[in-house]
């Protein structure tokens, strides 16, 4: 993805960010790939939480492909997966 694209992402990323630790969790941005999936990784409560699916389409998913275009999804992935 262009540099736009990414600085675009990690700018919502950071307004969400806030949402997230407000209830004991965080976000980390790893990657945009060239189909427009944005992969980051859910941190303390949010990735033990069985909400986080939900949290991840009815909220970062949603808002990200509202403020960005180009992002077609977001998934959660593992923090020992290579970005």
């Amino acid at each position: 993805m262009p540099a736009p694209v990414e600085r675009d992402v990690v700018a919502a990323i950071e307004s969400l960010r806030p949402l997230l630790q407000a209830d004991g969790g965080d976000i980390v941005f790893r990657a945009v790939d060239g189909d427009g999936v944005v992969h980051v990784v859910l941190t303390g409560a949010c990735g033990t939480c069985p909400l986080s699916t939900t949290t991840m389409q009815a909220g970062v998913q949603r808002i990200l492909r509202d403020r960005v275009p180009g992002v077609q999804a977001v998934e959660a992935v593992d923090a020992a997966d290579p970005a």
